[in-house]
């Protein structure tokens, strides 16, 4: 069975207190554009990520979240100067921190700059309908002419918020040579 794959570039989940640091009081979140899983969307709003060699423009996904959440590539942190480890979503714990700023605001956060670790997205009838359970770790075949490769240590998450859809960074994309979306084959 196919997996739609998908590309995750650089970008910033942010909690309401860090919004209004960044945007002011009472800021709201713009939605620019409706993103494949229901309920998220890209942003109007940016902000500035700024680490020890450099900085870079990144846009934010709404909506707000309980906490701010950088996510980039590997070689984004390296340009950035900042040592991001390779975690799931929401796993900030013990994470690099970095500056970031706004139109109205900059402030300093001590955790939450990750590489996402690539993972699928599944409804639970999907996951049935694959064969996958919730947390398991597979691998996915995808890319283009003269770049296939098989993609290890997927993990599988298991909601009935999600969209089917795997996530992976601009490294990885570059890497199997992937433009757009393309289809991937789960292999267990």
């Amino acid at each position: 069975m196919n997996i739609m794959v998908e590309t995750s570039a650089r970008h910033i989940h942010v909690s309401q207190e860090v919004l209004e640091i960044l945007y002011g009081k009472d800021a709201k979140l713009t939605n620019k554009k409706d993103l494949s899983q229901p309920g998220q969307f890209a942003c109007v709003e940016k902000v500035t990520v700024v680490g020890p060699k450099g900085e870079m423009s990144m846009s934010i996904l709404g909506p707000v979240r309980k906490d701010t959440q950088v996510e980039v590539a590997l070689t984004d942190a390296r340009k950035l100067g900042i040592t991001a480890l390779v975690r799931e979503s929401g796993d900030i714990e013990g994470t690099a921190g970095c500056k970031l700023v706004g139109p109205c605001g900059e402030c300093e956060i001590d955790k939450g700059v990750i590489a996402a670790k690539r993972h699928i997205h599944l409804t639970p009838a999907d996951a049935e309908a694959f064969g996958v359970e919730d947390k398991q770790i597979v691998s996915v075949e995808v890319g283009g002419e003269g770049r296939k490769l098989i993609f290890n240590d997927v993990v599988v998450r298991v909601s009935d918020k999600f969209a089917a859809a795997m996530h992976i960074d601009t490294d990885e994309s570059n890497a199997a040579g992937i433009v757009g979306t393309v289809n991937g084959v789960i292999v267990k």
